[in-house]
């Protein structure tokens, strides 16, 4: 697609439409009005065409259209784009040129002309932006293509409000338009004076995405001291969250950016179980989890994974904190934890310790309704990546069994219990379990034998009471070759659950065999990069 742009000044949404190029969109020729317009010397620079194209004092505003299409007629271009270009134009040019588009700085209708800003600043709303609009005869009236909101700030002035409109509203509306455009999903009638654009719809992945999040405190600091970092809200969650979860000891120090990651993760890993369940995290995996019959017992079967790396760590329930898993959480140092509510006497335990942020999220609800939030994201330099959240839980059914030997139905209730948990441990991921607590945890490797190797080492040097003799391994991807199998084999494993899927799976199975393992396959890997 090329364009044609208009600009009586700077241009400066024209040129970034030509720094994007969206949908593979084309800046044809930069045309002005005015001598010695900067558009012009700053198109020059990039090797587009330019035309500058005075109106006479005595010339009439048709006549000079005429010559406006006259120079655009050498350039076949399919799109006009205007950027502050101060003429209104008449049925002579919007006739006989191709659909012209136009953007203002405010949510039309409201405030057109060319002081919206100092309009928008009067009428002291919270919200402006800007709106592309097919240009007609009528000055800002056209129909509507897209919208893009900013928020109104206390200090703002016009030429703050102006700034942000521009890099923040206009630099996202207009090239997203004109990406339409390119794509052919726009429909303009103009008798009609409707558009319509195939594809914007809603749902969970929209072809846009309006995020709008309360500041709810300025934190300490980010991951590091050097770091600034603040916690946004969304009042709309209706999940149980850390998020403006109460901290019942108001002495201790207030949540850090890595204490709110953190009990994040813990939190989610906990609410995976309808058993009284706890678990340890560290920076985001965890050190040990359990669930038990009772909180006290889960807890010390999670902590007894590795106490070495939860020392400092983060503690999440899924039932309410009684006095004594509260004793046993204050018997070392931990930062935070988090649960769904305490008991009186648990709480005058956890006061006790000086340093621990003690968060109540409220009741976790039941099934499915734990998790009503159906997406996570993650922010990019230059956008963000959303998908939905992994909810896969498979049981016993789910699984095929793909060894001679079958496993017994003990080690297929720890396999369950172990994806599960395995789910929110960074990949490359390895986790040892028996029962229904982990033994050994292997994460965040380069390689699936060095994550087996990990999940091996740390069973035999930091598991208190435990061992990976007679545990089972669940990996959160397929087994490339069968030196993962032999590697947990030595370790003393003898049940697997992975996905399956490989090329080598045959190898794998022939190994696992080999050893007198049991191995199912879920069919679905569990992923976790962040």
């Amino acid at each position: 697609m090329k364009i044609a742009g208009l600009a009586s000044n700077r241009g400066r949404n024209l040129l970034h439409i030509d720094d994007v190029a969206p949908g593979g969109a084309e800046l044809a020729v930069a045309l002005t009005n005015q001598e010695g317009a900067p558009i012009v010397e700053s198109a020059a620079e990039r090797g587009i065409p330019t035309e500058v194209v005075d109106r006479a004092d005595d010339e009439s505003r048709a006549d000079h259209e005429r010559r406006v299409l006259d120079r655009l007629g050498n350039y076949d271009v399919d799109l006009v784009c205007l950027d502050g270009y101060m003429r209104v134009l008449t049925e002579t040019f919007l006739e006989n040129a191709p659909t012209t588009i136009n953007v203002h700085p405010s949510l039309l209708p409201a405030f057109p002309g060319s002081d919206a800003h100092e309009q928008v600043l009067e009428a002291g709303v919270r919200t402006t932006g800007c709106t592309v609009h097919v240009a007609t005869e009528d000055v800002d009236a056209g129909p509507i293509l897209t919208q893009e909101p900013v928020p109104v700030y206390e200090d703002d002035d016009a030429a703050s409000l102006k700034q942000r409109v521009l890099y923040e509203a206009e630099f996202t509306a207009y090239p997203r338009v004109v990406r339409w455009f390119a794509e052919g999903r726009v429909d303009v009638d103009h008798e009609a004076e409707t558009v319509s654009i195939e594809g914007d719809t809603g749902g969970d992945f929209p072809t846009r995405r309006l995020v709008s999040e309360d500041r709810g405190e300025q934190l300490r600091y980010g991951e590091n001291p050097h770091q600034d970092a603040a916690l946004y809200v969304d009042d709309a969650c209706e999940e149980a969250s850390v998020v403006g979860a109460p901290q019942l000891n108001e002495g201790a120090k207030g949540m850090g950016y890595n204490n709110y990651n953190d009990a994040d993760a813990a939190l989610s890993l906990v609410k995976e179980f309808d058993e009284p369940a706890a678990a340890v995290i560290k920076h985001t995996n965890p050190a040990g989890c359990a669930t038990s019959d009772t909180l006290a017992d889960a807890y010390d079967r999670a902590l007894r994974t590795d106490a070495k790396s939860a020392f400092g760590g983060i503690v999440a329930l899924n039932r309410e904190c009684d006095a004594e898993t509260a004793t046993a959480i204050t018997d070392s140092f931990k930062e935070v934890v988090v649960a769904p509510g305490y008991t009186d006497a648990a709480l005058d335990v956890l006061r006790e310790s000086e340093n621990l942020r003690v968060l109540d999220v409220g009741p976790l609800g039941e099934g499915e309704d734990r998790f009503s939030e159906p997406l996570t994201e993650k922010p990019l330099v230059g956008g963000r990546l959303v998908q939905e959240r992994d909810h896969q839980s498979p049981t016993a059914d789910d699984l095929e069994i793909v060894t001679e030997r079958e496993p017994t139905d003990a080690e297929i209730e720890t396999m369950l219990f172990a994806w599960r948990t395995l789910k929110h441990v960074k990949s490359n991921g390895i986790l040892f379990a028996t029962g229904t607590e982990t033994v050994g945890v292997g994460m965040g490797q380069v390689s699936r034998v060095d994550a087996v190797t990990l999940a091996a080492m740390k069973a035999e040097k930091d598991a208190d009471g435990k061992s990976a003799e007679g545990a089972v391994m669940a990996s959160d991807a397929f087994f490339p070759f069968p030196d993962g199998i032999d590697e947990a084999a030595e370790a003393g494993i003898e049940a697997v659950i992975q996905p399956g899927g490989s090329v080598n799976d045959e190898d794998v199975i022939e190994a696992a065999n080999d050893h007198g393992m049991a191995m199912a396959f879920t069919g679905s890997r569990s992923f976790r990069h962040d």
